[in-house]
């Protein structure tokens, strides 16, 4: 027997009986932290936004509709590889390509940020000109990290081999990292410090200028300010508030074809869930503002 009020425990929104052939958005949960370097637990943020988005309101008040109607299917959660982060970013790349190839808008939820790699070279595959813009405390624009290029370090440093990269809000990086962006002229980064100085709006216009008309879009959740997410692998103060991120989501989805966008880095802490809600709700919100009707 059905129990009364049950919800789909996989979906996210709690959405029940979407037909993946009529769905517009595919949400790919990819439980992946194999070079996390400080906080473990981002293997477990995919389960944890999907279970908090099955408490939130569905309608959105500020757009005055329910983006779930685009339809929402949720995959299963992508088996991580455990032979090399190479071999998982092949991984995440084929299953990007396949939700592409079926004409779906791709949504993926990770896991450490290493994984937005394989998302962007299948979308870099599928658009003739797609550029990048990374949400994030850190420019993760190492060359290697502990022995591997394809750390969650080097994320950025790979896309920028593949695409313009522009970045808003990071506040921390090293000293190789600066020296690259001294030479790197596809690379264009927001420090926080600069958009303090001269104002968010101006920097998110100027961010997006550096970018083409198609752009898939990164989200470290450690961008957002710890007060605000604590849950993170790598979590640095000064950070965007949540109106600030929502600016950010809204200006692009507005100004930019987004093809595509990933939600990573939340490590969730046993017995407070105010940062998977937030993670859960963020995701929404972008979808709310890129398939607004009359767009």
């Amino acid at each position: 027997m059905k129990l009364l009020h049950s919800l789909p425990a996989s979906n996210f929104c709690g959405v029940d009986g979407v037909d993946f052939a009529k769905a517009r958005v595919v949400v790919l949960p990819v439980p992946y932290d194999s070079t996390t370097t400080y906080n473990p637990g981002a293997r477990n943020g995919p389960h944890a936004m999907i279970q908090a988005s099955r408490n939130m309101e569905l309608y959105d008040e500020e757009l005055g509709w329910s983006p779930s109607d685009v339809g929402i299917f949720t995959l299963d959660e992508l088996e991580p590889s455990m032979k090399s982060p190479e071999d998982m970013m092949a991984r995440v790349e084929s299953a990007v390509a396949e939700i592409l190839e079926a004409g779906k808008f791709p949504v993926v939820f990770g896991g450490e940020h290493s994984i937005s790699l394989g998302a962007i070279r299948a979308v870099n595959e599928e658009h003739e000109d797609v550029s990048v813009l990374s949400i994030d405390a850190h420019g993760d624009l190492r060359n290697e990290y502990e022995g591997t290029k394809y750390s969650h370090a080097c994320v950025m440093r790979r896309a920028s081999e593949l695409c313009d990269v522009a970045q808003l809000g990071v506040r921390s990086i090293s000293k190789e990292e600066a020296e690259f962006l001294g030479t790197a002229s596809n690379v264009h980064t927001f420090h926080m410090h600069r958009i303090r100085s001269e104002g968010l709006a101006p920097c998110i216009d100027e961010a997006l200028d550096r970018l083409g008309d198609e752009v898939y879009v990164s989200i470290d959740l450690d961008a957002l300010d710890p007060g605000i997410l604590p849950a993170t692998g790598t979590p640095e103060p000064g950070g965007f508030s949540w109106n600030e991120m929502l600016e950010i989501v809204k200006a692009v989805s507005s100004k930019k074809r987004v093809v595509g966008f990933d939600v990573v880095e939340l490590s969730p802490i046993p017995g407070s869930p105010a940062s998977d809600f937030t993670a859960a709700k963020l995701a929404y919100k972008f979808l709310g503002y890129k398939f607004k009707p009359g767009d």
